[in-house]
């Protein structure tokens, strides 16, 4: 049974990401939170219930999941009357890949650093490779900086030990850019006064689900662009330990329903 109250209805529209309602991304955060273990099955009917309140229209639905297929992200079967949905074991590794950034309380902050530099050419498109994983960031076109020391498989480039002496502005903001900055404070404000008005005691599996998904889907846009730098890499008024804390804070007062309460109820 829903239960209609003024806080749920509110946390649902502060915790809309403004600039990402892509119902196919939206699915992911949901199955990467609520059903990320090997195993885990969602039912159609209990998607439909948790996105619901989100403003997701069944065919918006069928479509988004329809793609997640086509891409390998997740698989569909039958279970009696009813579709379940998962993900695919490509989908659960790209999830686990990203799982410690997005969840990860107090992150581990290296002491030692490396550069590589390509020159153009072959050694450009071997740091291009290494820029897609997240243990490296892009400094330039050819520049790329990497914690602990330097890799041993990576010839074509130059590589260096190097102390962070001096980090200025320009790539302060490089790293940690305004549109980024602004969207880290929005989600710090929207969390701090959800939950100063309260978490209410009442909230039913499918409206915790609905809103773990929504505040995982926004943070996971925050974390995942951010590297995880010392405090000397942030711009001034950075906000990011703060959104981290706050979105921590209101995930423990939503605890993770258990997957039979989403499946089996009516």
């Amino acid at each position: 049974m829903t239960r209609h109250t003024p806080w749920f209805d509110t946390a649902v529209t502060r915790l809309a990401d403004p600039q990402n309602q892509r119902v196919w991304s939206i699915i992911v955060s949901l199955l990467g939170d609520l059903a990320r273990r090997k195993g885990d099955r969602i039912s159609g009917s209990a998607l439909t219930r948790i996105t619901q309140p989100m403003g997701i229209k069944p065919e918006a639905m069928r479509v988004a999941l329809h793609r997640l297929r086509k891409d390998g992200w997740i698989e569909s079967s039958r279970e009696g009357r009813s579709s379940v949905h998962y993900l695919s074991e490509y989908g659960r590794t790209q999830s686990d890949r990203v799982t410690p950034r997005i969840y990860t309380r107090t992150p581990e902050l290296p002491e030692a650093w490396h550069i590589l530099i390509a020159e153009d050419g072959s050694s450009l498109n071997t740091l291009n490779d290494l820029l897609l994983t997240d243990t490296y960031i892009g400094i330039g076109r050819t520049v790329a900086l990497g914690s602990g020391p330097v890799p041993g498989d990576c010839d074509d480039l130059a590589g260096f030990e190097v102390s962070a002496r001096a980090i200025p502005g320009w790539l302060q903001t490089r790293l940690f850019p305004e549109d980024l900055g602004t969207a880290c404070q929005s989600l710090h404000q929207d969390c701090a006064e959800l939950r100063a008005a309260g978490v209410p005691g009442l909230l039913t599996p499918f409206q915790v689900a609905t809103l773990r998904t929504l505040l995982v889907h926004r943070w996971r846009r925050v974390a995942l662009r951010h590297p995880d730098l010392p405090a000397a890499f942030q711009p001034r008024g950075w906000m990011g330990p703060a959104c981290r804390e706050q979105v921590f804070a209101l995930l423990d007062a939503l605890p993770l329903p258990p997957l039979p309460a989403l499946n089996e109820a009516e």
